[in-house]
C-alpha cells in the first residue's frame, strides 16, 4: 500500500471535519456567546484550580485505645459581676484526684464594672499551686515580721495547726473547728493584710480568668464558684460563711474554651458565648461530651487534641435556700469522654482529578455555548425569513 493511500485512509478517522472558510458566517450573537462562555470557563477553571491547591482531609473513626495522656483545658472566661477575691477554680475527676482553688497556669485580672482592668498596665496575678496564698506582708509593713513567730488562732488551735500567722491560717483553723468566720475585722492577721477592705472593694469588681488546667484524661468537672474550697470527709465543700446574705450574679462570657490544641477547621461551640443571669444567684451547668481527635498533617506531624459538643442547664439557687433551691451559685463544666476517636489525615488532591475537571469544564461549556449559538442563529434566520415573506405579500 502506497503512503498516499495510507494517509487518505487515516483522514477518514477525522471526527472534526472542517468547513470551508467561504461557508463560515460570523455573527454578533456568536461573538457575545463566545465572550460570555470564555468568562464562564475562566471562572470555573480558577475555582477548580483553587480546589486542587487546597488540602483534602480524610476523616476516620475508630476506638480510642490511648492511655496515660493528660487533658489540657484552655480557659478564657470573664465574670463581669463577681470579684476575683470571691472566686475559686476547682477541678476533680472520677479517679479521685481533686485540685482545690487551682492557681497553677491560671491568671486572674481584676476588672471594673465597665470591663476594664482595675489598673491600666497592671500585670495579671498568678500563683503556683501549693504556694501559701497570703499577702507579701514584708512589703506592706515598715518592720518585717519575725519568721519564727507563732501567732494566735483565737481559740481554734488544733494539734496540727497551733500557729496562725496569716488570715488564711485563721480561716482554716475556724473551718476545722466548724466555726463561722464572720468577724475578720477583729482578727489581727486579717486587719494587717487588709482582708475586710479587699472583700468590700470586690463588691464592685469583675474578674477575668484565663490560662489552662492540666487534668487526667477521664470524666470529671471543673467549676468557678465563690468561697474557699476544701475536702471534708471526701466531700468537696465551699466555705461561704463570710458571704451570708450575699447574692452572686454569675453572668459570664466565655471567650474561649477548648480541650487541647486547635487544628484547622475546628469549631469550639462555647467560644464567644455570653450567658446572663437574670434573677439573682444562679447555677450554670455545661454538660460537655469530649471526642478525642488526632490530626495528621501533610508533613507527618501528629496532633493529639479533642473536639466537643455541649448542652446547657441553669437553675435558681441561694446560699441559704431562702429564694430558690439551696445550692452553690457558680459556673460548672461537667465533662465525659467518648470511647471513640476521630482521626483526620491531610492529603494532596489528585492531579488527574484536576485534569479531568478542567476538561469537563471546557468541553461542557463549549458544547452548551454551541447549542445556544446555534439556537440563536437559526431562530434569527427563521424570523428574518418570515419578515421577508410578509413584505413580499
Amino acid at each position: 500500500m502506497q503512503p498516499k493511500e495510507v494517509l487518505n485512509r487515516l483522514r477518514q478517522f477525522d471526527a472534526y471535519p472542517k468547513t470551508l472558510e467561504d461557508f463560515r458566517v460570523k455573527t454578533y450573537a456568536g461573538a457575545a456567546v463566545t465572550i460570555i462562555s470564555g468568562l464562564i470557563m475562566l471562572i470555573l477553571f480558577v475555582s477548580e484550580l483553587n480546589y486542587y491547591l487546597t488540602t483534602e482531609v480524610h476523616p476516620e473513626l475508630f476506638v480510642d485505645i490511648s492511655r496515660g495522656q493528660k487533658l489540657k483545658i484552655n480557659i478564657d472566661i470573664t465574670f463581669p459581676r463577681v470579684s476575683c477575691t470571691y472566686l475559686t477554680v476547682d477541678a476533680m475527676d472520677v479517679s479521685g484526684e481533686s485540685q482545690n482553688d487551682v492557681d497553677a497556669n491560671l491568671f486572674k485580672t481584676r476588672l471594673t464594672m465597665e470591663g476594664k482592668p482595675v489598673k491600666d498596665g497592671e500585670p495579671a496575678e498568678k500563683e503556683n499551686l501549693g504556694e501559701e496564698k497570703s499577702v507579701d506582708i514584708v512589703k506592706t509593713l515598715k518592720k518585717p515580721l519575725d519568721p519564727t513567730r507563732c501567732e494566735s488562732c483565737y481559740g481554734a488551735e488544733t494539734t496540727d495547726l497551733k500557729c496562725c500567722n496569716t488570715c488564711d491560717d485563721v480561716r482554716e483553723a475556724y473551718r476545722r473547728k466548724g466555726w463561722a468566720f464572720t468577724t475578720p475585722e477583729e482578727i489581727e492577721q486579717c486587719k494587717r493584710e487588709g482582708y475586710a477592705e479587699k472583700m468590700k472593694a470586690g463588691v464592685n469588681e469583675g474578674c477575668r480568668m484565663y490560662g489552662y488546667l492540666q487534668v487526667n484524661k477521664v470524666a470529671g468537672n471543673f467549676h468557678f464558684a465563690p468561697g474557699k474550697s476544701f475536702q471534708q470527709s471526701h466531700v468537696h465543700v465551699h466555705d461561704v460563711q463570710a458571704f451570708a446574705g450575699m447574692k452572686f450574679n454569675m453572668t459570664h462570657n466565655i471567650s474561649h474554651l477548648s480541650f487541647g490544641a486547635d487544628y484547622p477547621g475546628i469549631v469550639n461551640p462555647l467560644d464567644e458565648v455570653t450567658t446572663v443571669s437574670e434573677k439573682g444567684s444562679q447555677m450554670f451547668q455545661y454538660f460537655v461530651k469530649i471526642v478525642p481527635t488526632t490530626y495528621v498533617k501533610l508533613n507527618g506531624d501528629v496532633l493529639y487534641t479533642n473536639q466537643y459538643s455541649v448542652t446547657k442547664h441553669r437553675k435558681q439557687v441561694s446560699l441559704s435556700g431562702a429564694s430558690g433551691e439551696q445550692g452553690l451559685p457558680g459556673t460548672f463544666f461537667i465533662y465525659e469522654l467518648s470511647p471513640m476517636m476521630v482521626k483526620y489525615t491531610e492529603k494532596n488532591r489528585s492531579f488527574m482529578h484536576f485534569l479531568t475537571g478542567v476538561c469537563a469544564i471546557i468541553g461542557g461549556v463549549f458544547t452548551v455555548a454551541g447549542i445556544i449559538d446555534s439556537f440563536i442563529y437559526h431562530s434569527a434566520k427563521a424570523i428574518q425569513k418570515k419578515m421577508e415573506i410578509g413584505k413580499l405579500t
